[in-house]
């Protein structure tokens, strides 16, 4: 055998570093390209909301005299609404409104979602009526399901809340189930089950870490459907109730007077889709990091 050939094998390491750990593919993925473009736009809106306080130059609710359906100017800058109140002003407070559910929200179905989902993998019988379930909430549109819950508790942020958990349950729940039987089927946990270790420590200390990355991703989609969720209630009068302002409630304010102020649409629009976009991008981001 030549020297050449007996030096293959170490090339062939070398050429195949082993890939990176978790964490950093994950940070990765946030500062550089469409993660960093999403990361971006979902800091910027968030500021801005954080910020309404000092930002906004008038109260949300305040009616200014002389100040009806005025165009974008240097005092307003998206003009002023049908009651004289300043555009911008209450889209900076609706962002904060906007996040605030939404932050609170998808956190709790998560986790909810996740212990449901990890409780239907320890019994066949728990998970055939976790399923089951799961397909009842999955039957109905997050719309038709706000309208029902709307019907019977009342319109609300809490009603807007309460669907986003509801819808987002399932969700977690189907993600995290197939992520754990799709992990326990692995050797080296097969391995950890014969030499006695329990199946709470293995799904602890084996499993639970490698769902992570899809369960990430899944937060990130669903932050987005939530914005889009809490924006299509209060634009059809069942979220947010007036005179609080929300972005869909802004919205459909704005569709009668698009003729003596354009802006009064824009405004709101633009940063309902900035959120969407931004979640939406961070959610690609770390999919792609996760196939890698």
């Amino acid at each position: 055998m030549s020297v050449a050939a007996l030096e293959t094998p170490a090339v062939t390491d070398r050429a195949l570093p082993d890939p990176p750990p978790r964490r950093r593919r994950t940070l990765d993925a946030l500062t550089r390209g469409q993660g960093l473009v999403g990361v971006t736009l979902v800091l910027i809106v968030a500021a801005a909301g954080l910020s309404a306080h000092w930002l906004a130059p008038f109260d949300p609710n305040e009616q200014i005299p002389g100040a009806n359906l005025l165009g974008p100017g240097a005092e307003h800058w998206f003009g002023t609404d049908q009651v004289n109140r300043d555009v911008y002003s209450r889209v900076l407070h609706g962002i904060r409104i906007n996040l605030q559910i939404v932050a609170l929200a998808v956190p709790i179905g998560a986790i909810v979602g996740t212990l449901l989902g990890l409780v239907s993998t320890l019994h066949p019988a728990a998970d055939v009526l976790a399923q089951r379930v799961f397909d009842v909430v999955l039957a109905f549109p997050a719309l038709i399901l706000a309208i029902a819950l709307a019907a019977i508790i009342g319109p609300g942020a809490v009603t807007v809340g309460i669907v986003i958990v509801v819808a987002e349950i399932p969700v977690f729940g189907r993600t995290i189930r197939t992520q754990v039987l799709r992990v326990r089927e692995q050797p080296y946990v097969e391995a950890a089950e014969v030499i006695g270790a329990s199946r709470w420590w293995t799904l602890r200390t084996h499993v639970l870490p490698n769902t992570l990355e899809p369960l990430a991703v899944q937060l990130a989609l669903s932050m987005s459907v939530a914005v889009f969720v809490e924006s299509g209630m209060s634009f059809v009068g069942i979220g947010v109730r007036p005179p609080a302002p929300s972005l869909g409630a802004i919205i459909a304010d704005a569709v009668p007077n698009l003729d003596a102020n354009p802006a009064f649409a824009i405004g709101p629009l633009l940063v309902v889709a900035a959120l969407v976009l931004g979640f939406l991008l961070i959610a690609q981001a770390l999919g792609a990091a996760r196939r890698a």
